[in-house]
């Protein structure tokens, strides 16, 4: 067998190639299982405690910046604690406290977004609290002046108004996270951040960090809700791989073997499976399945069990049994029929062994094809909440397209592709090695 294997491969070099890919797809699920498990993966994909606090919103994939002649921005944090703090007492309970956040900021390009984070602790007393920016060109710009109140805060700093190199009365407003790639003209150099307060007691203190978030972050972009799309493109790999194996072994294996007992027992055994299968033929396959996910459920092993139920009973079925109807008239089959071997016997000792380099190529051609049915039935709404899959990040994303966010569906297709390309190639050269009517073609 192993010798066999061997020498397709050095009939038909593709074999190796698409086996090679499809060991990157297992690899790669294989790290997933390992590095990020689902519950860490789920509590992330879902924002769970702030994790993507420090994320930029909708932003590009990092790469991108090696396409570009001018770089986009990347996201950097100053925290308060490296600022210059001055503090001076104005009396026994009443002090003045001063810190400077002092940056430079060099890039052709409006960060996405500017927040200042927060936390002011007291004693008995509400202290006040100024915020302020002061540019490059020396312009003030006041972000915030009154009480501050106790516990964390957040002070949300528009980019143009503060890096922005335009008229103080024609400033453009509004940019945030959904602005565009920063055409706005840039106001480099060095800009500062200050922060007064004005404590009545000796209870007051503020720290926290100013975080200007960039345009690009990590391998596959983020989301519109600060995701990293890394995890729904690594956690999409091992759902897709288990789902598309499991439809296509299942469906295969039992037509396989129900299309040998009826073609072995005949009569109304082979009656029954026929006219089911005739029946199930004109029955919608996708519309009922997506019925199945609207009212009963939208489990992934739900989905699957009707998937398979409704994908055994096919035209395929038909075609497997001509061809168990032309082996049990062969030779040895009525030699084993003559020393007494049962009909079970006969059936997985000496029809099926001898069709399954047939049956081979048809399960490894019907891994893409459920792959693709699962990311079809995930980006109409039809997606197990417990699970992330690359049919979701797809749904995401088609509502965001407006933003040119192409990056987002990108990863997801790239990976599909590659699935089915894999697979499909593999599953081919297989049935062309081992059907002698398509060998010599």
């Amino acid at each position: 067998m192993i010798r066999r294997i061997l020498g397709v491969i050095r009939r038909y070099p593709s074999v190796g190639v698409s086996a090679a890919m499809i060991a990157v797809l297992i690899g790669l699920s294989i790290y997933t299982l390992i590095a990020l498990p689902l519950p860490k993966a789920l509590s992330m994909w879902r924002a769970e405690r702030d994790v993507w606090k420090y994320t930029p919103a909708n932003a590009r994939p990092a790469w991108t910046n090696l396409l570009r002649q001018e770089k986009l921005p990347i996201t950097f944090i100053i925290p308060t604690r490296e600022a210059d703090t001055v503090t001076e007492p104005l009396n026994e309970t009443l002090s003045s406290q001063t810190m400077r956040l002092l940056f430079t900021y060099d890039n052709t390009h409006l960060p996405s977004e500017v927040v200042f984070f927060f936390n002011v602790r007291i004693g008995s007393k509400i202290p006040l609290l100024t915020i302020h920016w002061i540019r490059p060109d020396g312009m003030e710009v006041e972000l915030r002046s009154g009480p501050a109140n106790p516990g964390p805060a957040r002070e949300l700093i528009d980019p143009s108004a503060v890096f922005g190199a335009v008229d103080q009365h024609k400033l453009t407003i509004g940019t945030g996270s959904f602005g565009g790639d920063g055409d706005e003209e840039v106001l480099p150099g060095e800009h500062m951040l200050v922060i007064k307060a004005l404590a009545f007691d000796e209870g007051f203190a503020l720290d926290g960090e100013l975080v200007v978030y960039g345009r690009v972050h990590g391998l596959a972009g983020t989301d519109t809700r600060r995701r990293d799309l890394t995890i729904g493109l690594l956690w999409g790999t091992p759902i897709a791989l288990m789902f598309g194996l499991i439809a296509a072994v299942g469906t295969t294996l039992l037509g396989f073997v129900i299309a040998a007992v009826g073609a072995w027992y005949g009569g109304w055994i082979d009656a029954v499976i026929q006219r089911l299968t005739e029946i199930n033929m004109m029955i919608p396959f996708l519309p009922t399945i997506m019925m199945v996910g609207w009212f009963f459920s939208s489990s992934l092993w739900i989905l699957l069990t009707f998937i398979i139920g409704f994908s055994i009973l096919t035209g395929r079925l038909k075609s497997y049994r001509a061809m168990f109807l032309q082996l049990i008239r062969a030779e040895y089959v009525e030699a084993a029929r003559a020393y007494g071997a049962s009909g079970p016997r006969i059936i997985f000792r000496y029809l099926i062994p001898r069709v399954f380099p047939v049956l081979l190529p048809h399960i490894i051609l019907g891994v893409p094809m459920f792959v693709f049915l699962e990311t079809s039935l995930a980006f109409i709404g039809i997606s197990d909440p417990n699970l992330i899959t690359w049919g979701s990040v797809l749904s995401d994303a088609s509502g965001v397209l407006y933003m040119r966010s192409y990056y987002w569906i990108l990863g997801p297709m790239l990976l599909l592709m590659f699935t089915g390309i894999s697979f499909s190639v593999l599953g081919y050269t297989l049935e062309r090695a081992f059907n002698p009517l398509l060998r010599d073609r």
